[in-house]
């Protein structure tokens, strides 16, 4: 296994330069961290479209999604903050390109809106040269998702579906958002009562921190047996291509992000 006591010790977006680095990135391309020779590791969502982001406790699941966030939206995408938690993505309430949700009646109808925004792209024909890329974050995604399965039991009708139509469009999402330019980060154990399995097979990129070994082989069980979990600030495992990285992840605070952002939407980054 790969000694990671060659990762930084932490990686913070005020680290000389590589704000610089960031803002070099391809357009769909952002930093997760580096890894143990010092290599960037990144995600391309035109190759790898969805990121899931599992961790335990103090393994920094809500800082990798606003990092990631915050990067894609500095490229020009927008984003669908769906904020179970209300409090965690506050950052992004004031940016102009972010649609935030944060109660489940708002998340439900958001994800439905989704699934006519998702038709609508499809129907473009691959023609999406005005349609700005669009990343759906969802945290604290398991219970996002049971809340949504007990709200569409409170007034479901005889004749309609027995699962949650939000449920639906973020499955329907996964399997056809690459095409549409639509991306999923979702930070959750994607559990078999919240996603179906086929619609959990599509998360080619996996965060993990502080995870066990049985959740780590139920979300990355191509990947071997699961490596020695670090208790340092920022340790994850990024599972990409059936390939482990041990990774320092990059940090990026909620003033730092939306300052950046605020930067770029007034042209001044």
């Amino acid at each position: 296994m790969t000694n990671t006591t060659t990762l930084p010790q932490v990686l913070r977006f005020t680290d000389p330069g590589l704000r610089e680095q960031l803002e070099a990135l391809p357009e769909g391309t952002a930093l997760i961290g580096i890894g143990t020779d010092g290599t960037a590791i990144a995600i391309d969502v035109d190759h790898a479209p969805h990121i899931l982001i599992c961790t335990g406790t103090g393994g920094g699941s809500t800082t990798i999604l606003r990092t990631l966030t915050a990067q894609f939206l500095h490229q020009g995408a927008h984003a669908l903050v769906l904020d179970g938690p209300l409090v965690a993505h506050l950052w992004t309430k004031d940016l102009p390109t972010v649609t935030h949700r944060g109660s489940v009646a708002g998340i439900h109808d958001a994800l439905v809106g989704l699934a006519a925004e998702l038709q609508r792209r499809l129907h473009l024909d691959g023609d999406l040269d005005d349609a700005p890329r669009l990343m759906v974050v969802l945290d604290r995604a398991d219970d996002t998702m049971r809340h949504l399965a007990r709200y569409w039991e409170t007034f479901r009708q005889k004749d309609d579906p027995k699962k949650s139509p939000a449920i639906t469009a973020l499955e329907d999402v996964l399997h056809a958002g690459r095409q549409a330019r639509i991306h999923v980060l979702y930070n959750g154990r994607a559990t078999a009562g919240s996603l179906a399995p086929a619609a959990r097979e599509q998360f080619a990129t996996v965060i993990l921190a502080r995870v066990s070994a049985g959740t780590w082989q139920r979300l990355a069980p191509i990947a071997g047996p699961a490596p020695k979990s670090s208790a340092h600030p920022g340790r994850a495992h990024v599972v990409q291509d059936d390939t482990t990285h041990p990774t320092q992840l990059l940090l990026m605070t909620d003033a730092e992000a939306a300052d950046w952002l605020t930067a770029t939407a007034a042209g001044k980054s």
